[in-house]
């Protein structure tokens, strides 16, 4: 592993290149310097230093010249940016903002560069820390609810319906999605289609939906394992690849990133083994929203699938949440082009400002959010919460069976009689009846109904 620079060298080389706002060449920096520092050191900090995008290197050989990025900004070296740092939802900080005019640079003018499996091998789970211990403390006390020490997933099954529809039209939004937030939740809701709307665009959604019930429902047995990062693939894939076989499994075949001069690995057995690397370190760390961030960070990069590797980053980022009853993170107001170019920066340069500070925004929003409808929400029923599943269970059978009113009735005393204890039998029958009795077409899809199963009982419990 290459030796690090100390931070005090990093920073008096910056101030020294800032200083020439024409450009300065190595030579002119070893003058500057009195020959503290030999020349070929010196070309390895300059080469570290434009690598992770603090410098840019204008020209080539003798005649090429160091810039620092504030200085690029003044002599319009970058193309406009669409939505600059002022008119940004994010506040970002000094060393995002650099970022960002550096990957405003046009892409004919950006170094082509290929997937660097050195920035994944030098995270050390636990030791390393993409976020700050303070920004840590303050994302615990945002996403912290009342849940502690509750079952895993009580959090996330008290805000389902609202998460469910965040979370699947947020991060379908950021895929260029063109249904509406309203037009989603009639979706997921009934199963109807919003009218006029590409296929792709309302498998997206179904699919999320697949997903995230799939992440709720095994909130108990959740982990950060190769299995579930191939499943949530494979229920978010469902129906969109050209090969049905790459649903579910790494890829084989070379991918392009659109508007990037990033090159993903190409070789099966390296993606392989990098993956195997990334769910490794990831289950190893133990602080939820630093393990969260990892997993969005380095699955993109990674581009383990043939598609759809963002959608599945964001799904896996909110396994721990959902695990440690934390609020969940469904990218509320997340401007797309902030969360492509923190990726980018990802891609192109190993540095995670960007995704950092948008990362971080995020997570307030969401938190802000869900505390919000929790309020509404007041507090659960614990005998709804420990019985939800049987619950469900039983709702489903009357409804399946296309039972009327005394079959209903009959089946449920029957199903209390044989699952539940003696003592919490008539409370159990007497919440699960009113649960039937209150089904309608708006709130089936939270007992995994679908919309003809309703349509066929409903006309015989009438």
């Amino acid at each position: 592993m290459a030796k690090k620079i100390p931070e005090e060298e990093v920073e008096k080389l910056v101030r020294i290149v800032g200083r020439h706002s024409e450009g300065v060449s190595i030579e002119g920096l070893v003058n500057s310097l009195e020959g503290a520092v030999p020349k070929r050191t010196l070309q390895y900090r300059l080469s570290y230093l434009v690598k992770t995008g603090i410098l840019k290197k204008v020209g080539v050989g003798k005649s090429s010249k160091y810039y620092a990025m504030e200085v690029l900004e003044n002599k319009e070296i970058a193309e406009p940016m669409k939505g600059s740092s002022r008119d940004s939802l994010v506040p970002f900080s000094s060393e995002a903002l650099v970022l960002r005019k550096l990957i405003s640079v046009p892409s004919q003018l950006r170094q082509h560069v290929s997937y660097k499996k050195e920035f994944l091998e030098s995270y050390e789970p636990n030791k390393t820390n993409y976020l700050s211990q303070e920004i840590l403390e303050k994302l615990s006390k945002l996403g912290a609810g009342v849940e502690k020490g509750r079952p895993a997933g009580t959090y996330a099954r008290k805000i389902y319906h609202r998460l469910l529809i965040d979370l699947s039209w947020n991060s379908s939004r950021l895929e260029g999605n063109t249904y509406s937030l309203l037009e989603t939740e009639r979706l997921l809701d009934t199963g109807e289609a919003a009218q006029g709307k590409d296929r792709t665009d309302t498998q997206m959604l179904l699919n999320h939906k697949e997903a995230i019930e799939f992440l709720v429902d095994m909130a108990e047995e959740l982990d950060v394992s190769r299995s579930t990062i191939l499943n949530i693939h494979g229920l978010l894939s469902n129906d969109l690849l050209l090969d049905p076989k790459a649903c579910g499994r790494l890829r084989t075949t070379p991918v392009k990133i659109g508007k990037s001069v990033y090159h993903p690995v190409e070789i099966p057995q390296l993606i392989e083994e990098c993956f195997q690397l990334i769910i490794q370190k990831a289950a190893a760390i133990k602080n939820p929203f630093e393990q969260s961030f990892f997993l969005m960070v380095h699955i993109p990069y990674l581009q383990p699938f043939l598609d759809v590797n963002k959608r599945v980053s964001r799904l896996a980022g909110n396994i721990p949440f959902i695990r440690e009853n934390l609020s969940p993170l469904s990218f509320v107001d997340v401007p797309e082009s902030d969360y492509i170019q923190g990726l980018l920066a990802i891609y192109e340069f190993n540095r995670i400002e960007i995704f950092r500070d948008v990362f971080v925004w995020a997570y307030e929003r969401s938190a802000s959010l869900y505390l919000a409808t929790l309020e509404v929400l007041g507090e659960p029923d614990p005998f709804r919460v420990r019985y939800r599943d049987l619950i469900r269970t039983a709702v489903c059978e009357v409804v399946r069976q296309k039972m009327n009113k005394l079959e209903g009735s009959q089946t449920i005393q029957k199903f209390a009689q044989a699952h539940v204890p003696l003592s919490d039998q008539h409370r159990f029958i007497e919440i699960t009846e009113i649960e039937v009795s209150s089904l309608h077409e708006g709130n089936f899809a939270r007992f995994r109904i679908r919309p003809s199963e309703f349509s066929e009982w409903h006309r015989g419990w009438k």
